[in-house]
């Protein structure tokens, strides 16, 4: 009788264990899990993980075009930087290899890489480092094979801000470079 129970509840385990999600499920969690920018508390800290780009036609699309799924990792176009710095994070790097990829493999597409900066500082220094952090990614992505003739830079410094007030949460949204596509 005790073997019957153990091997019953061993079998249970295992059928509760055995369900796996379906690509489409993770990708709704994914979603409903996400907040909107305005309940983001602060910039993402890890990379997403999946990498993957649809396959593109002759004509550079797929089904949907990969930079206006949200599923895409070029959907996400900010790369966030540390307090007066312009280095790359390291989570950041797959999804400027990513839009390197896409541009590489799609050479009618043009890019302008937005660089920002909070408020503190002159607003000299600050357009100053708002062009190194965009030229930061642009030689990145140019070193991954994106064509430079693609790619252009331009620094707003502390003049078009995402967030507001005097926070170091505001702080952090503000220190990034913007992927711009052509024509968005």
């Amino acid at each position: 009788m005790k073997r019957w129970m153990i091997m019953f509840a061993v079998v249970g385990l295992l059928a509760g264990c055995s369900s796996t999600a379906t690509k489409e499920q993770e990708g709704a969690k994914v979603i409903e899990a996400t907040p909107s920018v305005a309940e983001q508390p602060k910039p993402p800290t890890k990379p997403q993980t999946d990498t993957t780009t649809k396959p593109l036609s002759g004509d550079g699309t797929a089904g949907m075009d990969p930079l206006k799924d949200p599923n895409s990792p070029l959907s996400r176009r900010s790369v966030f930087f540390d307090y007066d710095s312009n280095a790359v994070k390291d989570e950041y790097k797959p999804l400027v290899s990513e839009h390197a990829k896409y541009l590489s493999s799609n050479r009618a597409k043009k890019v302008t890489i937005q660089g920002n900066t909070d408020e503190r500082g002159s607003r000299e220094y600050n357009i100053a480092l708002g062009q190194r952090r965009a030229d930061a990614v642009k030689q990145m992505m140019t070193l991954l094979g994106a064509p430079a003739t693609q790619i252009e830079t331009v620094s707003f410094g502390e003049e078009k801000p995402r967030g507001q007030g005097n926070s170091e949460q505001a702080y952090a949204e503000n220190r990034r470079a913007d992927i711009v596509y052509q024509g968005e």
